[in-house]
């Protein structure tokens, strides 16, 4: 086993890290609290390949593996944890039209979706179906070479500003046997969205309700066939685990060198607060959960390169234990900087708003415990 990066992976981190520092840094606090989305620098990320990031070089993607994914995303997010975030969810729907979708599909969308020409939403959640996603009820009833669509997505990124939405629709019985996916085109007679949600944290990206009514799109823009659509989009959140798994440990870094700048600055009691041993005992905790948390992302990420057996398994626990110990890692900076990580000025509070709700998306962690306990009790 060899824990080394290679050179090209060393000069994806360097690159990423670079545009991180740049373009994102300076203006995170900004977008926070304007809730402006950055359309703009997405782009220029996109120009650096961040947008096709797993995508066929073919169709103008990268063609990067998972491990490369979680170092860009680490990277990106020690910038702005919120808009690395969403171009995981991006990436995402770009890789699903790549790997499920037909050669048209491909060719049509494909490279606008790697130049972020065309933005593209995940939509599977629905006001009645969260972590029990098989249960969705929005349905796709077929007439002739159309797909009548209705019903409503909830919590949806990009809601609104996105130009294509990846969804997961009921074209047969019940149960995920039924699910298909189909893509959706803004503009499309009969899709609406709500009114953005106010949010704890992510402000810099829209998150709304998509609704359907009576939603006419050909069946052309199905991908694959019926009744695989659940499969895909468990597929997806595989890689979109260990992407957002890599999210929170590009906050929790931000936020453990903010905190060693912070302790070696202060002082306290005649001495830095760097000289306590109680801060340098929180200080080796911070680094080791962040180090844990990263070793388990890379080993489901090189599971997932390798279509290990156990890949879903370890896409869970990375994500549930990283995304877990890593919001620990912001908490713990913010007391360490006392009544300063409290304020908006220092940054701190805005990564721990915006990490909290990794432990709930792409599936919340007591069902990636779920998927861990259904893997081992199947192989016991």
């Amino acid at each position: 086993m060899d824990f080394a990066l290679t050179d090209e992976q060393r000069q994806i981190v360097e690159m990423a890290e670079g545009f991180a520092a740049d373009r994102l840094a300076p203006n995170t606090a900004r977008w926070d609290a304007e809730a402006h989305f950055p359309v703009a620098e997405m782009r220029e990320a996109a120009a650096l390949g961040l947008a096709g990031v797993f995508v066929d070089p073919e169709q103008g993607g990268s063609g990067l593996g998972r491990l490369d994914g979680a170092l860009i995303f680490e990277a990106l997010a020690k910038g702005c944890v919120a808009t690395s975030a969403f171009l995981t969810i991006h990436n995402m729907v770009g890789w699903m039209i790549d790997r499920f979708g037909d050669a048209e599909q491909r060719a049509r969308l494909l490279p606008k979706l790697c130049a972020m020409d065309m933005i593209a939403s995940y939509c599977l959640t629905e006001p009645g179906a969260g972590s029990d996603a098989a249960a969705l009820r929005t349905s796709a009833r077929r007439e002739g070479d159309a797909y009548v669509l209705n019903g409503a997505k909830a919590f949806i990124s990009g809601a609104g500003a996105s130009d294509l939405y990846a969804v997961m629709v009921r074209t047969g019985g019940p149960g995920a046997a039924g699910v298909s996916c189909v893509l959706v085109e803004k503009g499309t007679p009969g899709m609406s969205f709500g009114r953005p949600e106010d949010k704890m944290g992510w402000n810099c990206q829209p998150t709304a309700t998509v609704t359907f009514e009576d939603c006419r799109i050909p069946v052309e823009n199905r991908l694959g066939a019926e009744g695989e659509g659940f499969r895909f989009a468990m597929k997806g959140l595989d890689g979109g685990r260990i992407n957002i798994a890599a999210c929170s440990l590009g906050g929790a870094a931000w936020a453990l060198e903010a905190a060693l700048a912070h302790v070696r600055d202060r002082q306290a009691f005649g001495k830095p607060l760097a000289a306590q041993q109680a801060v340098q005992f929180m200080l080796a905790e911070m680094a080791t959960k962040l180090e844990a948390s990263r070793l388990m992302v890379w080993r489901a990420a090189a599971a997932l390169d390798a279509g290990a057996p156990d890949a879903t398994m370890r896409s869970a626990m990375a994500k549930q234990f990283a995304t877990d110990a890593c919001f620990d890692v912001v908490d713990a900076a913010l007391q360490l900087h006392g009544g300063y990580g409290y304020v908006k000025a220092t940054g701190v509070e805005q990564r721990l708003r915006d990490l909290r709700v990794h432990r709930i998306l792409e599936g919340a962690n007591e069902i990636m415990r779920l998927i861990v306990s259904r893997k081992l009790l199947e192989t016991a």
